[in-house]
């Protein structure tokens, strides 16, 4: 990627019908690695929580957890559109003006494109007060896993009617709200394409198939890597990090342990230099 990845970018995307590509990044290095490869939005996700940090679930990361790992991913890629998925009760209380300074953070200290947060219609005032600020939002809906403990675990959403009506309802008011992207998680595919078909703004899937604007998947599931083994319905793992990492660092204690490492040449010696 030459350019700098923006909001222009993503909607002159959906314009043409190309697909863009957004992977979650941590910290420095696995932004590298996604830049490289040609990803083109980088998700600070809150599931960091479940897949770097060691909790059971997103609930308990903080906002300056989000912050750091934010800042860190911004320094390792300068061409990605970089988004700070704002954590639990950061936004959702009712002090509008703490919210938006709380977003304003991600932009003015970590140089984030554009802050996420979870909800539909009752996310509005929020939403639009951060717009009006000129922080650009990306809205969530449909499996909200900051709502977990509420929803009593993770399902799909948008099978029964009701609820169908009432996620295109929440996207089209985040559309109209001016939402540059909206990620649509865990919901029917035939749903996700009506509503990518009826809204402005660039739909990101995750768990909701192959009809939307955009693509989200968790480095972790990608790469085979921190976790329990466990692999969601809606992820494909490319690799098996997990495997090579604990094989070298096996080799690795061995070697130590027999004396291999370290060898003459990973050391100095204050004895004189041999002529070749």
């Amino acid at each position: 990627m030459e350019k700098k990845f923006t909001v222009r970018t993503l909607q002159e995307m959906k314009r043409r019908g190309e697909k863009a590509v957004m992977l979650t990044a941590f910290d420095a290095a696995t932004a590298r690695w996604a830049q490289e490869a040609g990803v083109h939005m980088l998700l600070v996700g809150d599931s960091m929580g479940n897949t770097v940090l060691g909790y059971s679930n997103t609930i308990p990361v903080t906002l300056e957890e989000s912050i750091s790992h934010t800042a860190a991913v911004r320094r390792g890629s300068d061409k990605c559109f970089v988004v700070g998925d704002m954590p639990f009760l950061s936004y959702q209380v009712e002090d509008l003006a703490g919210s938006v300074r709380n977003a304003g953070r991600y932009i003015k200290e970590c140089g984030a494109d554009a802050v996420k947060l979870e909800g539909g219609r009752p996310m509005l005032p929020v939403i639009r007060r951060m717009i009006e600020t000129g922080i650009p939002v990306v809205g969530h809906i449909g499996l909200l896993p900051q709502s977990v403990l509420k929803d009593g675990g993770y399902r799909i959403h948008g099978k029964a009617q009701e609820e169908r009506d009432a996620l295109i309802a929440d996207a089209q008011a985040l559309d109209e709200a001016g939402c540059c992207a909206i990620v649509l998680e865990g919901v029917p595919r035939e749903l996700a394409a009506e509503i990518t078909s009826l809204v402005k703004a660039s739909t990101i899937g995750i768990g909701a198939g192959p009809g939307t604007d955009a693509q989200v998947q968790v480095l972790a599931d990608l790469l085979g890597y921190g976790g329990d083994g466990y692999l969601p319905r809606h992820a494909k793992s490319y690799a098996n990090v997990n495997d090579i990492a604990v094989g070298a660092i096996r080799e690795y204690v061995s070697e130590v342990q027999q004396g291999v490492f370290p060898a003459d040449g990973n050391s100095v010696s204050c004895a004189p230099r041999k002529e070749d």
